[in-house]
């Protein structure tokens, strides 16, 4: 065989190389955009429904779409929304503060045109309290630090204040059983809620009316929670500020797909074993109670 019959070796196109992976990465970026993405929770706020190291998914069109819906806060803060629509009692968003492009997860508690006020820890809804009867406590696990972890080893304190809560049971597991009550909005929307500390500065709330195109939210975890009660960084807090712009908001939590307890490491091998049973694919939407639950 003459050098000349050699088999020649196929030129790599390089530009469709790169423009098949911009295309692909442009297409990720619009379904994160456009249609769902996944998210992460970093701190203890929305504890019990949601523990550090949860993996969600946020869908990003029941609400319309804004500036927020980026998967990068990297445009112009704008009240323009395409396709708006107003959250429920009782979902689960993600908001944007008015001070840093940083995502929280809240609940929503009060809706545009509500009056909404705080006594001793209770919501006051439009001058009625929102009912909050006693659960049995919840038990959120304690072992491995999970609670104080950041999902991949790293020390996230979080928890520390519920010490006084820790319990062994019989087969030698810990746990955490704090004071737990069941809140129930206006249109059923019921779910559990934490409030372990009898008096604390965010517990009381001079009456605020919740502005047109507003939402206020609040954490699960109530002793633990920088939200709509407290002052965002622009006034010196670290919170939401007050009733947060539905142009900020950028989505609504829907399931969560996997939940690490903070014995994970970034080696994939000790994945497996640092998932925790039975969070998987569960539902973030409220439990409907009463006549809401008949319709």
């Amino acid at each position: 065989m003459s050098a000349d019959d050699k088999p020649k070796s196929e030129k790599i196109n390089w530009f469709a190389e790169i423009r098949g992976l911009a295309l692909m990465l442009l297409a990720v970026l619009a379904f994160h955009t456009f249609i769902a993405k996944p998210f992460y929770i970093p701190s203890a706020s929305m504890v019990p429904n949601l523990l550090v190291g949860d993996r969600l998914i946020v869908t990003k069109y029941p609400y319309g779409w804004s500036w927020v819906s980026a998967s990068f806060h990297i445009f112009p803060r704008s009240d323009t929304r395409i396709a708006p629509a107003t959250p429920e009692y009782g979902d689960i968003v993600i908001a944007v503060p008015p001070d840093r492009a940083e995502d929280y997860i809240k609940r929503v508690v009060a809706l545009p045109g509500d009056t909404i006020a705080l006594v001793d820890g209770q919501i006051i809804l439009n001058g009625e309290p929102v009912p909050q009867d006693m659960e049995p406590p919840v038990r959120l696990p304690a072992d491995n630090d999970n609670m104080c972890m950041n999902g991949f080893g790293t020390s996230h304190p979080c928890m520390d204040d519920f010490e006084q809560y820790r319990v062994t049971l019989g087969d030698g597991t810990q746990v955490f059983e704090p004071p737990t009550y069941r809140e129930t909005l206006p249109n059923g929307a019921s779910y559990l809620i934490i409030d372990h500390i009898e008096r604390q500065s965010l517990d009381n709330m001079e009456p605020v009316l919740v502005p047109e195109g507003h939402v206020f939210l609040m954490g699960d975890n109530r002793d633990h929670s920088s939200d709509s009660r407290a002052p965002s960084a622009l006034d010196g807090g670290n919170g939401l500020g007050g009733p947060v712009p539905l142009s900020s908001i950028g989505g609504r939590a829907e399931r969560l797909t996997f939940s690490l307890d903070g014995s994970a490491t970034y080696n994939p091998l000790t994945w497996w074993g640092a998932l925790r049973e039975g969070r998987g694919w569960t539902s973030l939407r409220p439990e409907l109670r009463g006549e809401a639950a008949d319709e």
